[in-house]
């Protein structure tokens, strides 16, 4: 099939947009390609399609377990065979996905950054047909991105065991510098980026400088109708704010990774379907979320960097109406900014110090521990040893960063499923509840293998099968389980630290400078250059975000902010002139024609606003259509 043909036959679309055609084409000669595709346009359908058109496995990296794992659901839905690798598997399910791409029984495969290093992986790739390799959140590569992740500059170990396989890197946010240094450390052949404009004409950017963040807040969800994202730092605050508008008569729910997964679901569905019309939540919200008519969206405090604002804001006016990104400042919110750099990066000392009572933690002997994985409690490692949790957050992501460990605040344990029964023995069952019966019957259709052994398996899209509230599914599940029908084992959400390395000597720990000094002074800038953002109020939202980005715009919105701003500056200016002139043409208090108004060149408007305010100050007298100055 053409690739026109494979838009339409598996996605219904009968064109594609932006740039799609423009990257597929690309890819499609072999060429290394960077797309720049803003939030919303559609990265997906870039390698999808022409992974499709070409023999082989295309291999995607990504760094988020819960968007690969959504990929990979919305794939299979459309009958292409996918699967998804990461650390919350075992590894026996790894070998046996791998196994299957070598056979061909793999069209796609989701692999997070951090499992390319591993003895199973290299083992494999060498034997996989490979078309195309897909580096999603390309910015992550680059020490100079607002979110670098060491573990990506293992990708280019890819092109070096698939030297004659293209890469195709995507991203929403990258500045000039992030640009280069993708194309630097995935060794591109030659320099190829397609970009689309990152103007939002929809999209309305204001800062509103307030003391009053709750009565600004209200004010704009009653003023802008339509769903809403409100964005706020704190996992607390997501549930204060929320309930806060609920009490002003405003369906709100709250989101953060600190919820089960279940839960999490369960209030980005009601979000998504309008049961709640608005969802305060953390970053941790949004990546992959489809829903494309949200109105605002909404900072509660200024993120730590213009990408991470760019990308949020994004999320507001997909389908091209008019929409509202907001962010409500405070010149006390720059100083908080700038402190959280010392929460992010604690010394080496205590780098050091959290490294070694980890070991103690898990027990872990000196020269061993590589490969080890375990559940994490936070609340009683910090309890334990006397720290803070935020920075022993920090101090296990700076360890993840130089490669030590590889730390999951979020895992995706999925639930599993096996049958206890045989299958003939089920169609002996006659009592079974009508919502078991449902389930049984989901289970049977969505997936392979049950009567073997476990299989993990997705509650959301076994409601959807059977027609049945995700609750009731997960009530079903527990009472096959109960009478031995199934052995069902629940999602779990418990933080793990997998052991990338032999423990070490706390003395020999090394921490590369590209992780911690140059990593400092970068987020040092980013936050500076947020902060340079929120505080201009002289130069149009739009031209600015875009300048960051490096695309040249002269031209204002219109609509943002300061550009508000300066029409009504510019529509004052111009009725105190019009006043002005209209005072000096009556000024010998002689009685004219009003018409004879219109040669003061002024807009109508203006020339009204100036009678109206000199008739209330009783300064002119008007009768039979003339006028003249008391």
């Amino acid at each position: 099939m053409t690739y026109k043909e494979i838009l339409n036959y598996y996605w219904g679309y009968s064109d594609f947009r932006g740039i799609q055609q423009q990257i597929i084409e690309s890819i499609g000669k072999g060429r290394d390609t960077l797309g720049l595709m803003p939030t919303g346009g559609g990265k997906s359908v870039a390698f999808q399609v022409p992974a499709l058109a070409t023999k082989g496995v295309c291999i995607v990296v990504t760094p988020l377990i819960a968007l690969m794992e959504d990929q990979v659901h919305q794939l299979r839905r459309r009958a292409i065979l996918a699967a998804a690798i990461h650390s919350g598997m075992l590894r026996g399910e790894m070998l046996q996905i791998l196994d299957n791409c070598i056979l061909g029984n793999t069209k796609f495969l989701y692999i997070a950054p951090e499992r390319i290093n591993t003895d199973i992986f290299l083992a494999k790739i060498r034997h996989i047909n490979v078309n195309i390799i897909v580096v999603d959140e390309a910015h992550c590569i680059s020490q100079w991105g607002h979110d670098f992740r060491p573990a990506y500059l293992e990708i280019k170990k890819l092109r070096e065991l698939k030297p004659g396989v293209p890469v195709l890197a995507l991203t929403a946010t990258a500045t000039e510098r992030v640009v280069e240094d993708i194309q630097e450390n995935l060794l591109f052949r030659e320099r190829n980026v397609l970009k689309m404009s990152f103007e939002r004409k929809n999209l309305a950017y204001i800062v509103d400088n307030t003391e009053n963040k709750e009565g600004a807040l209200l004010k704009i969800l009653r003023q802008v109708d339509g769903p809403a994202i409100v964005y706020t730092r704190s996992r607390r605050g997501t549930k204060e704010l929320a309930e806060k508008l609920t009490d002003a008569g405003i369906s709100a729910t709250f989101y953060h990774a600190g919820l089960n997964h279940a839960v999490r679901n369960t209030r980005q569905q009601q979000w998504i379907e309008g049961a709640a019309r608005v969802i305060v939540a953390t970053n941790a919200f949004g990546m992959g979320i489809d829903k494309p008519d949200v109105r605002a969206v909404i900072h509660w405090q200024c993120p730590d960097s213009v990408e991470a604002y760019f990308q949020e804001a994004g999320r507001a006016g997909r389908d091209g109406e008019p929409a509202w990104a907001v962010l409500l400042h405070t010149p006390h919110d720059d100083g908080i900014l700038r402190r959280q750099v010392a929460r992010q990066y604690p010394s080496r000392e205590v780098i050091a110090d959290i490294y070694e009572h980890l070991a103690y933690f898990f027990a872990i002997a000196m020269g061993f521990g590589q490969y080890g994985s375990h559940e994490f409690d936070l609340d009683r490692f910090c309890s334990t040893y006397h720290y803070f949790s935020d920075t022993v957050n920090a101090a296990l992501q700076l360890l993840k960063q130089a490669g030590y460990i590889d730390y999951e605040e979020d895992p995706d344990g999925r639930a599993q499923v096996k049958f206890l029964l045989r299958r003939d023995e089920l169609y002996t069952l006659n009592d079974l509840a009508p919502a078991e019966d449902k389930v049984v019957t989901a289970l049977l259709r969505n997936y392979g293998g049950l009567f073997a052994d476990y299989v993990f398996i997705n509650e959301q899209s076994i409601a959807q099968t059977s027609g049945l509230d995700q609750n009731i599914v997960y009530n079903a599940l527990k009472a096959l389980s109960h009478n031995k029908i199934i052995h069902f084992i629940p999602q779990r959400s418990t933080p793990r630290i997998t052991y990338l390395r032999n423990r070490v000597e706390a003395s020999e720990l090394v921490i590369p400078q590209a992780v911690y000094e140059d990593r400092i002074r970068q987020v040092r800038a980013n936050i500076e250059a947020v902060i340079a953002y929120a505080n201009n109020s002289r130069e149009c939202r739009s031209v600015q975000l875009l300048r960051y980005f490096g695309e040249k715009q002269d031209r204002p919105c219109g609509h943002c902010d300061v550009c508000l701003e300066k029409d009504r500056s510019a529509v004052k200016e111009q009725a105190a002139e019009a006043l002005a002139a209209v005072k000096k043409f009556l000024a010998d208090h002689e009685a004219r024609p009003i018409a004879a108004l219109d040669s003061l060149h002024f807009r109508r408007t203006s020339i009204e606003q100036a009678l109206r305010r000199l008739s209330e100050e009783e300064k002119i007298a008007i009768t039979a259509g003339k006028i003249r100055l008391l």
